[in-house]
């Protein structure tokens, strides 16, 4: 026996199984609290490892584990891990014949399934409801397991029906212990879960939401191909996801990308539906394939070396953006969160929320929401405390932002608040910042002219300021709730009553000086010496990787199922000689040594000195 004796039957399954010598921030409890039979609702980053929360209480209670999934790609991509490590596990959902179905239900029956995953559209047919009860009068159901459960809230956009109906489960068996997961964090949507799946009294597990390993970046829109291009030069031969607003410009920036040499592949709800399966496939099972999606791509996404998540338009709130950017780095490798606004980003986002058919009610909240998303991009502190602090968790400078690398200067904007709030007041409030700009710089361009603004007492008076200088001090105005651009005008500037004090001198204003470009190269570099490979140690692993790929390959399987980035690191740095010594490496379970631990036994020894 590679290790000492479990102190637990939990601790036990974890090492032998998955290979993982210790537990992770509050696993262990819910773990315990769940395998005695009690409810709980898990609120966890992703990367946070929701996965073991049921998996392992699934293998200690006797039964079945039913674990409820939205997305089918997720199914088979967790039930292929399961099964890397010697566990029966199966799926039903729509991507399976009649007969597979059958002979999967059977294999329930008889009891040689310890866990199964269903779409939430086949739970609640009859037929599946009867195969539950037949699960419970002869195997047994350890539990169910509810995941992505924010799909219960009506007013998230990963909105599923079929998931109002999963209080059913409770209904039908009530002395099933019921477990239910999500990374989305605020405490609305946190109360919708508990009211939806009837798990009000359930025990409510809120873990960390820090990822220190994701590095946060926001820049300031200028020329955002230009930029985008600049932060990807480091990640060329890397997998990441590149969000954008339309599905026009999804297209647009995925053959962009392409001309540029990248692997990327354009996602989104208008794209056929095979199309859309073949593209998530490939992204899941490939190699450094660039996703340019709509935020119809990425929940449940499970592909653990997604090494960037870049956006190329404002999200809608700091939920969504938290939930977006940690699709990066599920396996606790570095990795980037890079988003690049401006002010029509703000004005899109405010007109979509005003010309909704929400009640106002769910405006405002949605307005809030928006206001604390621009907040943390003009915020002059730590962007990881800045979010954090909005999840109610408090935190230290992080030293991993681009705000704590290269803080930003300050500078009394008072009189240039009030310079543009004039120039938009003077214009009688009809025109655009590239106008007004024009104005404050004393540009006498025709249009300029022709409307007289050159005769104005504020037409040249904001030549201190460069055009670049004046686009973010409009932007931060309108960020600040000073101004708001109103698109059915073509985005003309105007004062709110918060602008007042300002333009009357009551009230003082801080306003940041541009930032400079990210310093891509070195910060990366950072990055790197953090993973701990060493130069000598790379030939190896990129031997394990090209091993690791022709497994997967033969398989039909994505790389990360066979071994994760951080087992392949481990095993080239430390170089194991024998199977004692191998078991001691992170992500090696016995089913695991036993199908490959010869093999890359054999590949070591040929790398050694």
């Amino acid at each position: 026996m590679p290790y000492p004796a479990a102190d637990t039957p939990a601790l036990e399954l974890l090492r032998r199984i998955f290979g993982f010598d210790a537990f992770r921030g509050s696993q262990q409890a819910i773990i315990d609290h769940v395998t005695t039979g009690n409810d709980a609702l898990v609120l966890m980053p992703t990367g946070g490892g929701k996965s073991l929360c049921y998996q392992l209480p699934a293998l200690l209670r006797p039964g079945v584990g039913v674990v409820v999934s939205p997305l089918i790609a997720l199914m088979q991509d967790q039930v292929d891990a399961l099964r890397q490590n010697g566990v029966a596990a199966a799926f039903l959902n729509s991507s399976l014949q009649a007969g597979e179905a059958g002979a999967i239900e059977r294999a329930a029956r008889a009891g040689e399934i310890e866990l199964l995953y269903v779409a939430p559209e086949r739970l609640v047919t009859e037929r599946f409801l009867a195969l539950l009860d037949d699960l419970e009068a002869g195997p047994g159901l350890a539990l169910f397991a509810i995941d992505e459960a924010h799909c219960v809230s009506q007013w998230g956009h990963d909105f599923r029906p079929e998931y109002l109906q999963l209080s059913t489960l409770h209904e039908r068996h009530p002395r099933v212990p019921r477990i239910a997961l999500t990374a989305t964090a605020d405490e609305t949507t946190r109360k919708e879960i508990a009211q939806r799946l009837g798990l009000t009294e359930a025990r409510v597990f809120l873990a960390s939401f820090d990822r220190p390993n994701i590095r946060y970046t926001v820049v300031e829109k200028d020329n955002p191909r230009r930029q985008l291009l600049h932060f990807l030069a480091d990640h060329r031969a890397e997998a990441g996801i590149v969000y954008c607003l339309s599905r026009k410009k999804v297209e647009e920036t995925a053959a962009w990308l392409q001309g540029e040499g990248f692997k990327a592949l354009p996602y989104h709800a208008g794209l056929d539906s095979e199309l859309r399966a073949e593209h998530q496939r490939r992204f899941q099972r490939d190699e450094a394939v660039v996703m340019v999606a709509t935020i119809a791509f990425g929940m449940g996404i499970d592909k653990p070396d997604v090494r960037f998540v870049a956006h190329l338009d404002l999200p809608k709130s700091i939920e969504a953006y938290y939930q977006e950017t940690g699709r990066a780095g599920r396996d606790g490798e570095p990795a980037e969160a890079w988003m690049a606004y401006g002010l029509q980003d703000i004005a899109l986002q405010r007109a979509r929320i005003d010309e909704s058919e929400a009640p106002p009610e769910r405006k405002r909240l949605e307005a809030q929401k928006l206001n604390a998303l621009l907040s943390y991009c003009e915020a002059p502190r730590c962007r990881r405390t800045v979010l954090l602090d909005y999840f109610g968790e408090q935190s230290a400078p992080c030293g991993n932002c681009d705000v704590c690398l290269d803080p930003p200067e300050l500078f009394d904007g008072s009189v240039a608040a009030q310079k543009a709030l004039s120039a938009a007041w003077r214009t009688g409030q009809r025109f655009g910042a590239a106008h007004l700009i024009d104005v404050l710089l004393g540009k006498g361009t025709d249009k300029v002219k022709n409307f007289g603004h050159d005769a104005l007492p504020t037409f040249g008076v904001g030549t201190e300021h460069s055009e670049a200088e004046w686009r973010g001090i409009f932007r931060q105005l309108v960020a600040a709730g000073l101004m708001q651009a109103d698109l059915a005008e073509y985005g003309a500037l105007k004062l709110t009553e918060a602008a007042r004090p300002v333009l009357k001198g009551e009230q003082s204003v801080q306003l940041r000086k541009p930032s400079k470009i990210a310093k891509g190269k070195a910060a990366r570099a950072k990055a790197k010496a953090v993973e701990g490979l060493l130069g000598k140690d790379q030939p190896l692993f990129d031997a394990l990787r090209t091993w690791r790929l022709d497994k997967a390959r033969e398989q039909g399987v994505p790389a990360y199922v066979i071994l994760h980035d951080k087992t392949l690191r481990q095993l080239a740095t430390l170089r194991p000689e024998d199977e004692n010594a191998l078991a001691e490496i992170s992500g090696l379970g016995a089913a695991k040594r036993e199908h490959y631990g010869e093999e890359l036994l054999e590949l070591i020894a040929e790398w050694a000195e």
